[in-house]
């Protein structure tokens, strides 16, 4: 006779003994080049003046904005109920966006890629990882100062 399936299989992943606080990210220095990238969507018309905004603030923090990119989400076939989402759960961006991203990086030789919207561990490793270079939110550089 057979033994039923276990369905708890899922539940004794490992987990890493210590809970890791993320760490808060520094510009690397004075004078660093950073690309500014901002994720609205449609609804969101001031778009424009966030994006000057965060780009003063990066200036206060020593920074030399030297690219803004901006992916608007506009209303699709997906209705207004999916703007608040980002296109990918793993990059935020679309694909093309994340590559234009890393064309803009290599084209400035930027130090790093600040992003307006919050991003998630995964999203922060993953986008770090695509595109060369340390990839954080705004706030992650607002709160280590």
């Amino acid at each position: 006779m057979h033994q039923p399936r276990r369905r708890d299989r899922r539940l004794t992943r490992r987990v890493s003994s210590e809970p890791g606080q993320p760490q808060a990210f520094r510009l690397p220095d004075v004078g660093a080049d950073v690309v500014l990238v901002g994720y609205f969507s449609a609804k969101q018309k001031d778009f424009e003046t966030l994006m000057a905004s965060a780009a003063t603030e990066l200036a206060a923090h020593g920074a030399r904005v030297v690219a803004q990119i901006v992916q608007r989400r506009g209303v699709s076939n997906g209705g207004v109920r999916k703007m608040g989402l980002p296109y990918s759960s793993r990059t935020l961006l679309s694909y093309g966006k994340v590559r234009e991203v890393a064309l803009v990086c290599e084209q400035a030789n930027a130090d790093a890629v600040v992003f307006v919207a919050s991003l998630t561990e995964r999203q922060q490793r993953t986008l770090t990882e695509m595109l060369g270079r340390p990839s954080v939110s705004l706030s992650d550089i607002l709160a280590a100062n």
